[in-house]
């Protein structure tokens, strides 16, 4: 079976059925937004049209303004386009942490050379959101509250595992983030 369809079939089933702390939402961009699956068949069946094996880099959960709004870690709209030549219509989105996994992915010989090797996922592939001081809803990360982490630790685990099941390398991971993310 081909990475992408793996992939493909991995996050099309997302569902995250437990019960979350009062005030956290669930942001699942293939659940939420329709036109978001089909944009994730076309970057996966780019780049992970193969058997390759790959060593997995992992974040810490889906913003709304990365993959909550592409489908793909660490990758905005902008990067989308420029980048892997993927237009996403009606939607301009800026999300930081992509500016950066965009440089080291280009130092490293570019988009082709990299997802050739690397698949990039999160420790939870859904995200979550909480109402700020103004009600606008904001990120929020799985270790944000103990009560979060301890709601979703299960889930992220089960999901690991079907990753892992890929036939993705076993013997390196990396991981963006030296603090909670790198400790969890």
């Amino acid at each position: 079976m081909k990475q992408s369809e793996h992939i493909i079939d991995f996050i099309s089933a997302l569902s995250f059925n437990g019960r979350l702390p009062k005030g956290i939402n669930i942001l699942n961009p293939f659940k939420d937004n329709a036109s978001i699956l089909p944009i994730a068949k076309e970057f996966y069946g780019k780049y992970y049209n193969d058997a390759a094996q790959r060593t997995l880099v992992l974040g810490i959960n889906p913003g709304r303004l990365g993959a909550g709004a592409t489908g793909i870690p660490f990758t905005d709209t902008k990067r989308m386009a420029e980048y892997c030549g993927i237009e996403i219509p009606g939607i301009t989105t800026h999300e930081p942490s992509s500016v950066f996994v965009y440089e080291m992915i280009e130092a490293f010989g570019g988009v082709e050379n990299f997802y050739k090797q690397f698949y990039v996922s999160s420790i939870c592939p859904l995200g979550f959101t909480a109402a700020g001081a103004q009600g606008k809803e904001l990120n929020y990360n799985y270790y944000d509250s103990a009560a979060l982490t301890k709601a979703v630790t299960p889930f992220m685990v089960q999901c690991m595992q079907q990753q892992l099941d890929f036939g993705l390398n076993r013997e390196v991971v990396y991981v963006f983030g030296t603090g909670k993310n790198f400790a969890f």
